[in-house]
């Protein structure tokens, strides 16, 4: 079973890696949508796979972290493409929530988004 919770942020970025004159290469600003997905099965003392109140506060640091910032000067998003926030919020996240299976990274207004599972391991190389 699979539950997950969403939440949003704006902020800026510039993409060092576009080139000079292209749009990207400017500073200039997104709404951006992350989904924390946890995989697991419901406890039968408390019927949660994980109680969304903890999830909400373990991703509460994160939030504040991104929302209303310049991600080019977060610490490990200095070149902030949807891919690196993703593995950005995986690397936050992981160690306080059981279970996590995927980070959603998306630009709604873009229609454009990144699903990251973790990091690749040969174990996880072999199922696939």
């Amino acid at each position: 079973m699979r539950i997950y919770k969403e939440f949003l942020f704006e902020a800026a970025h510039f993409l060092p890696s576009a080139p000079q004159g292209h749009p990207n290469s400017r500073i200039h600003g997104h709404s951006f949508r992350a989904r924390i997905v946890i995989d697991g099965e419901p406890s039968p003392e408390t019927g949660y796979v994980f109680h969304f109140d903890d999830l909400a506060a373990a991703i509460a640091d994160a939030h504040d972290a991104l929302d209303h910032r310049l991600l080019n000067e977060v610490e490990g998003l200095e070149a902030p493409t949807l891919e690196r926030i993703s593995i950005w919020l995986w690397n936050r996240l992981e160690n306080r929530v059981p279970g996590l299976a995927e980070i959603h990274v998306s630009r709604d207004s873009c229609h454009e988004g990144c699903i990251y599972r973790g990091p690749r391991t040969p174990t996880r190389l072999a199922a696939e």
